[in-house]
């Protein structure tokens, strides 16, 4: 009760949501991009499943999260992963259109959702943990309550998607952005993006394109493929 009635457990707490709110914008694309391709009635499950195990994902991953920013590579390799999530995200942006659509599974939805979120949230739950200031009680409940928040504005991208294509592209080239983004932002590469800042946008760009480009390019592949045979 003590702890419920400290002005800095509540102004902790709101700083919580607040940094959750503002960083999980990219989150809730991806979750949008991977459970659009599931049938109507499980893409909730998708949003539902994938953005509450992305949470528990974050509490687990804020312990060591620190630890692991400093490990040489590991953001190059992350950056890398979600590169190719970009690419196949973007693949399958007109796939089975019409009569013959074809749907994905609801596993691989969730499995992307969180090898996307174990990504593109290393960096993010740094400011998590530093405004829970050590109380798991409080990173718990701020992360929790940030739940509807994510599944809120999945779901909205979602009915977005539908009615407007070109979100998915936009939301492709964020993810591609992240990446880039991701991977300069590695130990390795700490000296040298000090001594010309320019290229943590430069990286940003080429992800963005990159993925845009290549996504496309498979997309084409794939519809070209039946109309040939």
């Amino acid at each position: 009760m003590e702890l419920l009635q400290s002005a800095d457990f509540w102004i902790g707490l709101i700083e919580i949501i607040w940094i959750n709110i503002i960083l999980s914008g990219d989150n809730a694309v991806v979750i949008a991009l991977a459970a659009r391709s599931l049938p109507p009635k499980q893409q909730q499950k998708a949003i539902l499943f994938g953005s509450g195990a992305a949470v528990v994902l974050r509490i687990a991953l804020t312990v060591v999260a620190a630890k692991l920013l400093a490990l040489p590579y590991l953001q190059i390799v992350g950056g890398c992963l979600l590169l190719w999530i970009g690419v196949q995200l973007l693949g399958d942006e007109e796939e089975g259109e019409g009569e013959s659509k074809t749907y994905g599974s609801l596993l691989a939805a969730v499995r992307t959702i969180l090898i996307a979120d174990l990504v593109m949230s290393l960096d993010n739950v740094i400011a998590v943990a530093a405004a829970a200031q050590g109380s798991m009680i409080l990173l718990i409940l701020g992360l929790a309550i940030s739940i509807p928040l994510v599944v809120f504005g999945a779901s909205l991208m979602v009915k977005l998607m539908a009615r407007f294509p070109f979100i998915i592209t936009v939301g492709a080239a964020l993810i591609g952005w992240v990446a880039g983004e991701t991977i300069v932002g590695d130990a390795v590469l700490t000296g040298v993006l000090a001594a010309a800042p320019w290229l943590h946008y430069a990286a940003c760009a080429v992800g963005a394109l990159f993925v845009v480009g290549v996504g496309k390019a498979l997309s084409a592949r794939s519809h070209a493929a039946p109309a040939a045979s």
